[in-house]
């Protein structure tokens, strides 16, 4: 009864006017989807293994994890990162200068921390969601589990396997400014012991940005097998391609955004595409030895074969109403070969019950970069910039690009042996305790092409984790929290290292959090979290002395966290999430006391679905966030805003689905995300967007 009056008032303060939504049904014992018309399944997921490595029920997590289901996915008709991050709290999206992810999680940017079924996905290029299960987003350090890096989270994603429950789906989408998307699912059980799948994705499309193209392909076959009743091996091979114009956006004046049409290019565009080729192969092989214990071992090769050149605004010069524009290329070819081995022993010892894991990392990632600087050949030979008026604002000059005095030409080698251990820990009925421990050896070799000279570096790193859980009945849990990580010299993408920074400790991240977990029942979940985030050892220059490099505390984040998902009714569903996070600039510089990098105050997010009868059902969101800065310096403001999104559903069979979605239904402008003060990205107008899905 508290819970059916808790949920009536919830449904009050959330909604000051009637939302709508729709409902599907999901997957069964989370094993694959099968939409059923009339049926209700929420936007909840009961566990996941991101922030453990073991099969845990969420409300046994002592830290944030926001979880984006399958069903959403399909509901919002989301297509990359981007679309993800809108309904995670505490997480933004960065431009990524046009050609890559980059997320802000709990203030840190970052372009690397990204996984794939458990295992690192680093290289700087557009994800996907057309093989994609669910995305789960950890928030906070986890130098525990993964290691080095996810300074202020990460972002996993689930793809999607064969397996014994056959089924099959064709997704096509038509869109504003042409766009054109087909995928396919198709899931087959060969035998009792052999089950077969492929996914697969072709995309044609335009944007509302002039000159933007994207087109792109992938395939992901996967085949899984039960060598014996205890044994199943897994194998998986991932080719994805993106092609797309690469678009920095447009540039700042006074403080805030130029005030150009929304569709304005700045550059030039023959020269501004980005290029990525990925080619993964995977294989997990899991042994149950009885007596509850396991053991997995994780097997993954990718090689990355990435390109982008980009001519991209600076300044504006308010009297003569110009804009400078610069250029570069930049190519990474990487391979990354990681393998992971844990063993999962789960028992009673002095009369508790004991989830322990250790485990195994080897992982070895060989890089070559070279950037090339363009030169504005019209001008001179060594001339670096040109600029065009506002009014008009495409280059038609010549470019040339050729390596300048500053530009990297590099090869990296790094390779990370990594042991660890965790263990869950049920003290009694109410209480619960996880601890854990992990060793990394991260040694990072750099060859400088251009000079010949090679820099190295090794880091011997430990990442504790500790958290406490009360749960005072089934449903409420209340958590305190602890954990590390570290972010090497290297950096994240594996080129940082210096002759001045070599010799430095790494960057470190340190999270302390307290928070709740509430099954409200009927599919519900509340959940809430409070942290604050130090980055420490900064390196800076010395302010008494300009040739000295010192440590200092970098930056401190403290935020609030709310999430909402879930199932108000059989026929209401709904996501909502809410985050304060107060940042600001720790250092002995002129930037002391500011606040970081597009990270706003406030952030809302509100996603309602609601069935009207067996056939028909719509949906109806809200995405809102308060100003915030383009960079650290707070010269510029992203003003805040506003966004409506609508759909709706009507399903003519069991089997096939047609639905219509409007993103930003009021035709608001605003600005998405930025790079820099001068690299800022509109966002999108009113776009529509046709999905028909058939089932078989």
């Amino acid at each position: 009864m508290k819970h059916q009056t808790l949920r009536h008032a919830i449904r009050l303060a959330v909604t000051g006017v009637p939302l709508l939504a729709f409902s599907v049904l999901a997957d069964d014992q989370n094993v694959e989807r099968i939409q059923v018309v009339g049926q209700a399944q929420s936007y909840t997921v009961d566990q996941s293994s991101t922030a453990t490595k073991t099969p845990t029920a969420l409300k046994d997590i002592p830290q944030a994890i926001s979880v984006i289901t399958e069903e959403l996915i399909d509901d919002q008709a989301m297509q990359n990162m981007s679309d993800v991050v809108r309904y995670v709290p505490g997480v933004q999206m960065q431009q990524g200068e046009g050609h890559r992810d980059a997320p802000v999680l709990r203030g840190n940017t970052s372009t690397a921390d990204f996984f794939l079924n458990g295992v690192r996905d680093d290289v700087q290029y557009f994800r996907d969601l057309y093989n994609v299960k669910r995305v789960e987003v950890l928030k906070g350090p986890s130098g525990m589990i993964f290691g080095r890096g996810g300074a202020g989270g990460l972002i996993n994603r689930v793809t999607k396997q064969a397996n014994w429950t056959d089924g099959h789906a064709l997704d096509l989408a038509l869109g504003s400014w042409q766009q054109q998307r087909a995928s396919a699912d198709l899931n087959h059980a060969v035998n009792d012991s052999v089950a077969a799948r492929v996914t697969a994705l072709y995309e044609d499309s335009e944007g509302f940005r002039d000159y933007m193209e994207l087109k792109r392909q992938a395939i992901n076959p996967t085949l899984t097998f039960k060598a014996s009743d205890a044994t199943t091996v897994a194998l998986s091979y991932e080719h994805f391609k993106d092609d797309r114009t690469t678009d920095r956006g447009v540039p700042s004046l006074n403080g805030r955004p130029v005030a150009v049409p929304r569709e304005q290019f700045f550059g030039k565009p023959e020269d501004s595409n980005s290029d990525a080729v990925v080619d993964a192969f995977g294989a997990t092989v899991s042994h149950d030895f009885g007596n509850n214990i396991t053991l997995t071992n994780t097997t993954r090769y990718a090689d990355y074969d990435k390109f982008y050149g980009n001519v991209f605004p600076g300044a504006v010069n308010a009297q003569t109403q110009r804009v400078s524009l610069a250029a570069y290329t930049s190519e990474t070819l990487r391979t990354n070969l990681m393998n992971q081995t844990d063993l999962v022993i789960q028992a009673d010892l002095a009369g508790m019950r004991h989830t322990m894991l250790t485990g195994v990392e080897l992982n070895r990632q060989k890089t070559d970069n070279q950037r090339l600087t363009g030169y504005f050949t019209d001008i001179s030979a060594t001339a670096t910039s040109d600029t065009v008026p506002l009014a008009n604002t495409i280059y038609s000059g010549s470019l040339e690009f050729r390596p300048s005095a500053t530009d990297a030409n590099n090869h990296s080698v790094a390779k990370t042996a990594a042991f660890y251990l965790q263990d869950q820990i049920e003290l009694d009925q109410n209480w619960q305790a996880i601890v854990g421990l992990r060793y990394d050896r991260f040694d990072a070799e750099l060859l400088n092409n251009r000079t010949s000279a090679v820099l190295d570096a090794t880091d011997n790193l430990l990442s504790p984790r500790a958290g406490l859980i009360y749960q005072p009945s089934q449903d409420l849990s209340f958590y305190a929290s602890y954990s590390l990580s570290y972010v090497p010299r290297a950096g994240e993408q594996l080129a940082s290292l210096t002759v001045s920074n070599q010799a430095l400790d790494p960057e470190e991240f340190t999270n302390k959090e307290i928070g709740m977990k509430w099954e409200l029942g009927s599919g519900l979940n509340f959940t809430t979290a409070l942290y604050q985030l130090d980055r420490t050892n900064v390196a800076v220059t010395d302010p008494a002395d300009p040739t000295r490099t010192i440590l200092v505390d970098g930056q401190q984040v403290r935020g609030l966290e709310l999430e909402m998902a879930g199932q108000l009714s059989q026929h209401w569903q709904l996501v909502a999430g809410f985050a304060y996070q107060d940042s600001e600039i720790q250092t002995p510089t002129a930037q002391n006391g500011n606040r970081l990098a597009q990270v706003p105050k406030q952030s809302f997010s509100l996603w309602n679905r609601y069935h009207l009868n067996d056939s028909i059902a719509a949906g109806l969101g809200w995405v809102a966030q308060s100003s915030g800065f383009a960079t650290t310096d707070n010269s510029v403001t992203l003003p805040g805003f506003g966004r409506l999104d609508a759909a709706v559903f009507y399903s003519l069979s069991p089997q096939l689905r047609v639905q219509l979605n409007v993103e930003n239904l009021l035709d608001k402008t605003y600005y998405a995300s930025a790079h820099n003060n001068n690299n800022i990205t509109p966002g999108t107008p009113r776009a529509y967007r046709v999905g028909l899905s058939y089932k078989f």
